[in-house]
């Protein structure tokens, strides 16, 4: 019984995976990345993704790994999610007592990746110091534990991404030029969805069936006004975004997905962006302009991680009187 559960359970999984690696829609940008995945996935070459958060840079590793290297682990680093201080220690592994809290050995994200990909997720958020030994794996394809003083020859696959503009980071000196190098063989740039508006359609049926599959529940259909309504949309998170929307979308509307259901419920942007603001709500100006003045500050809050700092800054106002802002308005992070 106990085998019979892990087959099944082996079964749903790869499934799942299987869903995840497919690159949708059929635009130019999308089809001459595809064109370049066929073309140097097959080889060993280093690849450098770039795009922005939410675009799928995630996603090119993976069918790169997928085509070449699929017998062996895809190994993923978060470079910015890792302390600089530990981001050494994650990557080549430390030897037992290498710094005080380092009770046992530990095996770094280059050695589990052997034989594989290991892809460098915000590479350019990586510590100088850090990037000098990876410079130096790369090199001579061994590593060294932290505190140990004997090499190891690792046959690792480094795929790198990032939504910085890393030669901008090398003038400043925050990124080293010879990395950049030996990261950049090839370069693959994945565009905004704002740049790839076309593929909109195609990528909300893949997500409506893929949604409704998951939640066991018959395909909503969605008609064409809807879809230009959501094509008219600013996409500031890409295809991430606009999965949680269609997402969002098949919890609150009936069977069939209307164009007021995309501006009921996809955020409060979408109103203004496709002048479908219903003014009779508004019993004056001041009302209006309220309103408005509150969705701008909501999105600018929401392309900068709600930093109010930040935000105020953008915004031309000081921190202050956007918390009084903030305050009046009854905003509070999602």
């Amino acid at each position: 019984m106990d085998k019979v559960s892990l087959v099944t359970e082996t079964k749903i999984l790869k499934k799942k995976i299987a869903k995840s690696k497919d690159i949708v829609g059929d635009s130019n940008p999308i089809l001459k990345i595809k064109e370049t995945i066929a073309k140097v996935a097959p080889t060993e070459a280093r690849v450098l993704i770039t795009g922005d958060n939410g675009s799928g840079k995630e996603l090119v590793a993976r069918w790169l790994n997928k085509a070449n290297r699929s017998n062996g682990p895809l190994i993923e680093v978060n470079c910015a999610a890792i302390p600089s201080e530990l981001i050494e220690s994650e990557l080549f592994g430390h030897e037992k007592g290498a710094f005080t809290s380092a009770i046992k050995q530990r095996i770094g994200k280059f050695e589990q990746a052997n034989g594989g990909t290991l892809f460098l997720d915000e590479i350019g958020d990586m510590s100088l110091p850090a990037q000098a030994k990876v410079l130096r794996a790369l090199q001579e394809n061994k590593i060294t534990k932290v505190g140990g003083d004997k090499e190891e020859k690792v046959d690792v696959r480094v795929v790198a991404a990032t939504n910085k503009d890393l030669l901008k980071e090398v003038e400043e000196n925050r990124f080293r030029m010879d990395l950049y190098h030996r990261l950049s063989v090839i370069l693959i740039h994945v565009p905004s969805l704002n740049q790839r508006k076309d593929d909109i359609p195609v990528l909300t049926e893949h997500f409506l069936n893929e949604i409704c599959g998951d939640y066991g529940i018959p395909v909503k259909k969605i008609d064409n006004d809807a879809l230009e309504s959501l094509q008219a949309r600013n996409w500031t998170g890409n295809i991430r975004e606009l999965r949680n929307v269609v997402e969002r979308l098949v919890i609150m509307s009936d069977k069939k997905i209307t164009k007021q259901d995309v501006i009921d419920y996809s955020g409060p942007s979408t109103k203004a962006e496709n002048k479908g603001i219903d003014y009779d709500k508004f019993a004056n100006l001041q009302q209006l302009n309220d309103y408005v003045e509150r969705s701008f500050i909501e999105n600018k809050l929401d392309k900068n991680d709600w930093n109010t700092a930040r935000t105020a800054d953008d915004i031309g106002i000081s921190k202050k009187t956007l918390e009084e802002k903030l305050e009046n308005f009854g905003l509070k992070r999602r």
